[in-house]
């Protein structure tokens, strides 16, 4: 079993169990949460193979635009938002445990002789990332979906917005 099969089957487990405990988790801002992890792992997967750019663009846009949203909305509507915080110390343990596990992994990936053999080079062919911007804003390639799911971003925002400050004045 090559080093890059062995990632890949570590990130797709993480993923598999993110994505389930995305859907039993009892809490919203927790499903939020592992629902990051779960796309920040679709996106490793595009990383193992070697398309830098739907990686970077489904951290940027799922990551970092949807999922921040998804976070924002939910602490605006203070419905889900478990206010909360028991005062034992188990977050210590876990954090350890995971800062130990985090070390072992990267240890391993970086001392690891055959970690070169990780990545293939690439052809001229899939480096041209210049053509795939330009469909996915051209008139005749993928401008309209690209511009509705910014218009539905913007209104998802927009939304969250809106039951926030209702709530706020029905509180009052």
């Amino acid at each position: 079993m090559t080093g890059m099969q062995i990632v890949f089957l570590i990130n797709a487990a993480v993923t598999v169990i993110a994505g389930v405990m995305m859907v039993t988790v009892k809490r919203l801002m927790h499903a939020a949460m592992w629902l990051i992890l779960t796309l920040f792992g679709v996106a490793v997967v595009f990383g193992l193979l070697e398309a830098s750019f739907f990686a970077i663009v489904q951290v940027v846009v799922y990551i970092g635009a949807i999922a921040i949203l998804l976070v924002f909305a939910i602490m605006l509507t203070r419905d889900a938002v478990d206010d909360s915080f028991l005062q034992n110390h188990r977050w210590v343990l876990t954090a350890l445990i995971g800062a130990v596990a985090l070390s072992g992994l990267l240890l391993a990936i970086f001392t690891w002789p055959q970690s070169a053999l990780f990545t293939a080079p690439l052809a001229d062919a899939q480096r041209d990332v210049g053509e795939m911007g330009l469909s996915l804003l051209d008139p005749q390639g993928y401008l309209i979906p690209f511009e509705v799911s910014s218009i539905l971003l913007l209104a998802a925002l927009i939304g969250a917005v809106h039951v926030g400050i209702s709530r706020r004045e029905e509180e009052r």
